[in-house]
Formats: structure tokens, C-alpha cells, sequence
């Protein structure tokens, strides 16, 4: 009953703030106080807890540092320079942009740094190549988190670490290389159907000059340098970490280095470099979307507090015929992840039921695992989720971000979740 309710306050809660235009995370933060403290008989405290400030603070510092290269121009300027050189093959500009960030993702870089990094650029080439934002936001999404899938970077290692725990040490690798290489065609057969079944997204490129942009001005190359030393610090030590893990000084800074805490040291930089005014970067950070994200995580912590998760994997398991169980893993991933972190919540909350529920019904752990990533991560794109939240975090102005939100809601979620829903089907009767 509980759980119900809780479900029933989410939906309310995306309704009313959709219908209204109030801020969805305030409705959540209500509930969850309601439910966790007087349904629940959690104390203030834990209800408060609750408040997701790890996922806060990454978004806030993150897009502080890259508003310095949005005020002076510095990403308008990258932007049209990786246009300019995509420019005898617009037409497969989004399939660029996800080599570009499942790449960078791939070399080390986490989930957040890399699309933190390629999204403003993203919407800023979109508007310069007439390219539908939803389009490039899929291409960033997908090449950001199937990169970080690769069996030594970051969402891989966490996999693989998770099933250990589960004593599955020994496939853990092999079974990690299979979540990597579906992720990546699912993610390429999804961004060809949003590039090519559209009508409005067939002429991409068309009618734009792709002139070659001015030199970069002085204070622009001083912030483009910083913005390379900030992503070659967060990248080097975890590659160095997975070159030489047994030297000591490497895996001791390579556990200290995370991307919210490097991008506020690189934003004092940019102040004594004088980049940007003080004031219009703080203005450009994102809160109505922190607001949002945090709030909405808070009922998700409720909602896990009080076994939702859990009842939905155990009903899964016990009351489904055996050849429908992954689709179903697939799909109660996706719908966690629609409100909340894969790697900190889906994974976690899911992974250590799969060894028990393989014995018990002979599904392979292998296919469970893989169904479980792409159903989590095929709804990671929504506003509420970390992918999500970082692209309306990118958004240059309050009414782009307006816009963006119900498209990310209503048209790249339902299709995504229904691709992965078919592409885990295939994949369940394949491997």
C-alpha cells in the first residue's frame, strides 16, 4: 500500500508541476516529507538526508566553470569550429558528436564530465547546423554514458566491482564487455532513428555557410586552455590509476580527484584570470534545475527506505514467466533511472538480486546484467535523471530550457524506453 502511494505522489507530483509550472522538486520535497515522516515515522533528519548533494554539487560547479567559456564565448566559438570541421558530412554531424564523447568517455572521463562538457557545445552547434537540439542531446547522452561503459572506465569498473560483490569475479569482465558493446548499438540504432525518421531531422546541414569562424581572442584562448587542463587532470590519473595500479601516489590522488571539486578550483582560476564577471556566471547556474533534480531525488530516497525497489524486483522475479523476466528488469530499470542515478541508485539497488534470481530460474546472469544498463540507462536522458538534468543544466536561457523539457519528458524518454524495451527482447533470445 505504501509503495503505491509513493508511485501515485511521483506521477502527482510530474503532473501537477507540468500542468502548472511550478517547480516539480518543491511538490516532491512536500511528499516525501508527508510520506517518510508521518507514513514512513522516518525523523526530519532522514527525510532531509535524503537530499541527493553529491548529484547537487556536480551539476552547481560544473556549470559554474563552463558559464566563464558561455560569457565570453569561448563555447559559441568551439562550437563553430567543430561545425566548420564536419563540414563535407553535416548529415552524420550526430553520429560525430557521440564518437566525440563516447571517446572521451571511453579514455577515463566520467558520465558527468563528459556530457558537461559536450552538451553546451551540442546546442550551440545545433543552432548553428539547424539540427533539432533533442537530436544532439540524444548523440551527447549516448556517447556519454555507452563510453563510460567500456571495461575500464568509469560505469564499467563500477559493473564489474558490483558483480564481484555478487560472486561473479570471474565473468565479471566478460560480462562487462557485453554491456559495452550493446550499449553501443543500442545507442547508435537510437540516434539513426531520431536522425533519419523524422522528416524535420533528414536535412540537417542544409542552407548553412559552415564558414571558417574568427581566431579565437586572447581571453577566449586563455579559457579554452583551462578547459583542457581541467578535463586532462580529470582524465589522467583514473588512466594512470588503470595503467599502473599498484603505485601508491597515483591511487591515492586518483581517489581525490572528482569533477565538481576540480571544476570549483578551475572556476577561482578563471576569476583571477578575469574571464567572466562574477555575477553573470552565478546568475547562469542552473537552480531551478538543481531545485528540481534534488527534490525529486529526495522522494526517490524515501521511496528506496521504504522497499519499493525492492518489491518490484522480487514481484518481478517470482510472478513472471522466465522469458519475460529481463524485459521486466529492463523495464524497472528504466523507470528508476527516469528519477534517479544508474550508477547510484539502478545498479546498486538491482545488481546483487541477479545471481539468486539466475539459479532460481536459469536466466543467464549475463543477459539480466546487460538488460538491467540499457533499460537504466535508456531513461537516463530524462529531466529528473543525471543525463537529463545536465542537458537542461547546458540550456543558455530559461525559455530554451522551457522548451526542452517537455521534449525530453514526452518524446525522448517514451522512445527510448520502447527501443531498449524491443532491443532487450532481441537481445534476450540472441545471446
Amino acid at each position: 500500500m505504501l509503495s503505491a502511494v509513493i508511485i501515485l505522489s511521483i506521477a502527482v507530483a510530474v503532473a501537477i508541476g507540468y500542468k502548472t509550472g511550478f517547480n516539480t522538486g518543491l511538490l516532491a520535497i512536500v511528499f516525501a516529507f508527508l510520506i517518510g515522516c508521518f507514513g514512513m515515522g522516518m525523523s526530519t533528519k532522514a527525510v532531509i538526508a535524503e537530499w541527493p548533494v553529491s548529484t547537487m554539487f556536480v551539476i552547481m560547479s560544473v556549470s559554474l566553470f563552463y558559464n566563464f567559456a558561455l560569457v565570453n564565448g569561448t563555447l559559441e566559438k568551439i562550437a563553430r569550429y567543430l561545425l566548420y570541421a564536419c563540414r563535407k558530412f553535416p548529415g552524420l554531424l550526430p553520429f560525430a558528436l557521440y564518437l566525440a564523447s563516447a571517446a572521451i568517455a571511453a579514455l577515463g572521463a566520467g558520465f558527468f564530465t563528459v556530457l558537461a562538457f559536450m552538451a553546451p557545445i551540442t546546442l550551440l552547434i545545433c543552432d548553428e547546423a539547424k539540427m533539432d537540439k533533442l537530436v544532439g542531446a540524444v548523440a551527447v547522452n549516448c556517447g556519454a554514458l555507452s563510453g563510460a561503459n567500456f571495461m575500464t572506465s568509469g560505469s564499467g569498473i563500477i559493473f564489474r566491482g558490483l558483480m564481484d560483490e555478487g560472486g561473479m569475479a570471474s565473468q565479471s569482465f566478460s560480462y562487462s564487455a557485453v554491456i559495452f558493446v550493446a550499449s553501443v548499438l543500442f545507442s547508435l540504432l537510437l540516434i539513426a532513428g531520431f536522425r533519419y525518421i523524422p522528416k524535420q531531422n533528414r536535412h540537417i546541414g542544409r542552407g548553412v555557410s559552415f564558414e571558417k569562424p574568427e581566431p579565437f581572442t586572447a581571453q577566449q584562448k586563455k579559457n579554452l586552455y583551462l578547459m583542457i587542463a581541467m578535463i586532462l587532470i580529470v582524465l589522467v590519473f583514473p588512466i594512470l590509476n588503470i595503467i599502473l595500479p599498484d603505485v601508491t601516489w597515483i591511487s591515492y590522488i586518483n581517489a581525490r580527484m572528482d569533477v565538481g571539486l576540480v571544476a570549483i578550483v578551475f572556476s577561482v582560476l578563471a576569476l583571477f584570470m578575469k574571464l567572466a564577471p562574477q555575477k553573470e556566471v552565478i546568475a547562469k547556474v542552473p537552480w531551478n534545475t538543481i531545485i528540481m533534480i534534488c527534490g525529486v531525488g529526495m522522494l526517490i530516497g524515501v521511496a528506496i527506505e521504504a522497499g519499493t525497489i525492492d518489491l518490484l524486483a522480487s514481484w518481478a522475479g517470482s510472478s513472471l514467466p522466465v522469458w519475460l523476466i529481463p524485459i521486466a528488469f529492463s523495464i524497472i530499470a528504466a523507470i528508476m533511472s527516469f528519477f534517479s542515478s544508474t550508477l547510484g541508485v539502478v545498479c546498486p539497488a538491482l545488481f546483487p538480486l541477479v545471481p539468486a534470481l539466475a539459479v532460481s530460474t536459469g536466466v543467464s546472469p549475463m543477459i539480466l546484467y546487460t538488460c538491467i544498463v540499457i533499460g537504466a540507462q535508456s531513461s537516463a536522458i530524462s529531466p529528473f535523471s543525471s543525463g537529463g538534468s545536465l542537458v537542461l543544466g547546458s540550456c543558455s536561457t530559461e525559455e530554451e530550457r522551457n522548451a526542452m523539457f517537455p521534449r525530453l519528458l514526452f518524446l525522448a524518454v517514451p522512445v527510448s524506453v520502447l527501443s531498449a524495451t524491443v532491443f532487450n527482447t532481441v537481445l534476450s533470445f540472441v545471446l
